[in-house]
């Protein structure tokens, strides 16, 4: 079937649709990674998004109910250069469109992305509406486009977040492990989900932690009632400024000296809790390779990054200190404070599919725990 992806700029790409047949908007941005597709789409982080895939052939793997990172795919359109008519992969129960079908999400190929990425590499992201059932021409779509209100400022945390709190129980295969066994669950963690992935929930849980997961709106109260050994913050999509209970809450919790981990959403909500600024970036940062300078160690890890916004960091106060560089444009990927134990990443230490080089990480967390556990 013939689809129509119309930019807010007006440029027009013509493909094959895929997927749903229905009319979406969102903003467009693209996905370095060469593999890892499916976790891409269910990871909660891209909610009001369409995600432009740079590796030319998508779907060869299929889906599979092991590694999705969350219960449904959350963004809005998928944009494909090609996708793989044959699934080849002995653990894939369905094939990608008849996923994206199944859950109302609308994808196209044969366009050129190449193209399209370097359109969004000059411009930055932008608005696009996609249309895969032929009820809107071009006209409509660019109007579409044009009148998205964005998510600059907006509360997408809401719609991916839990409505309740739940215990999470599972660990990550043994090939993870180093030691090829499961530690003890010493530590009690509150996760607070504001749309948090699935891989970092396992490694918490493999580093030794029985994991209570909290919605994003709960209470400081409600937290320090759990009694936690440590508090973490996760992933999520958006614009961290349109979520100020958030760094209301975190700011409240840093005065009981707990234990505090944020990735990616969560070190942006870390950041404006002490103060500092966040803005958005140009076209963001998504892919599984993106190299970043850890300056404690003096070292630098590949990793996987999914993000639109980062800190600022001479916003920052003086008890706080950046502790890792992104090498390709020298934003903020991590900060620690320097009187208390919190501390933050703005990529994906969990990565799954992606490097496993910053799985330190979580380690930090649990010996932070360690000495502040009774």
């Amino acid at each position: 079937m013939k689809a129509h992806l119309v930019l807010a700029d007006g440029t027009i790409f013509e493909g094959i649709g895929f997927g749903a047949k229905t009319c979406a908007v969102g903003e467009v941005v693209f996905n370095t990674s060469m593999t890892g597709y499916q976790e891409a789409i269910t990871d909660p982080s891209y909610r009001g998004q369409m995600i432009a895939m740079t590796v030319p052939q998508v779907g060869n793997t299929g889906i599979n109910g092991e590694d999705l990172e969350s219960r449904r795919p959350w963004l809005s359109g998928f944009i494909v250069r090609e996708l793989s008519p044959i699934v080849s992969n002995w653990r894939a129960s369905e094939d990608l469109s008849g996923y994206l079908e199944r859950h109302g999400i609308p994808g196209i190929s044969e366009i050129d992305t190449r193209y399209l990425t370097r359109l969004l590499r000059q411009h930055g992201s932008l608005h696009g509406a996609l249309c895969t059932d032929g009820s809107l021409g071009v006209p409509e779509l660019l109007n579409m486009a044009r009148a998205w209100e964005g998510t600059e400022g907006r509360d997408l945390v809401q719609e991916v977040s839990c409505m309740a709190p739940y215990a999470w129980e599972e660990e990550s295969d043994l090939d993870w492990i180093s030691t090829g066994k499961l530690p003890e669950r010493n530590f009690h963690v509150v996760a607070y989900d504001f749309g948090i992935k699935y891989n970092i929930l396992r490694r918490l849980t493999s580093h030794g932690c029985r994991v209570q997961v909290v919605p994003a709106q709960t209470p400081t109260a409600d937290v320090l009632a759990l009694k936690p050994d440590g508090v973490f913050l996760s992933n999520g999509p958006g614009d961290p400024a349109g979520l100020p209970y958030a760094a209301t809450a975190v700011a409240e919790l840093l005065e009981h000296d707990l234990p505090i981990f944020g990735i990616c959403l969560g070190h942006q909500i870390l950041g404006l809790a002490i103060g500092a600024e966040t803005y958005k970036l140009k076209f963001g940062h998504h892919g599984s390779n993106h190299p970043v300078r850890d300056s404690q160690a003096g070292r630098v890890q590949i990793t996987s990054q999914n993000h639109n916004y980062a800190v600022r960091a001479e916003t920052m106060p003086d008890w706080a200190e950046v502790t890792h560089l992104n090498l390709n444009d020298g934003t903020v990927e991590g900060l620690r404070l320097r009187d208390r134990p919190a501390f933050s990443v703005q990529y994906h230490p969990e990565a799954s599919p992606g490097t496993h080089d910053a799985d330190y990480l979580f380690a930090q967390f649990t010996r932070l725990m360690s000495g502040n556990h009774q």
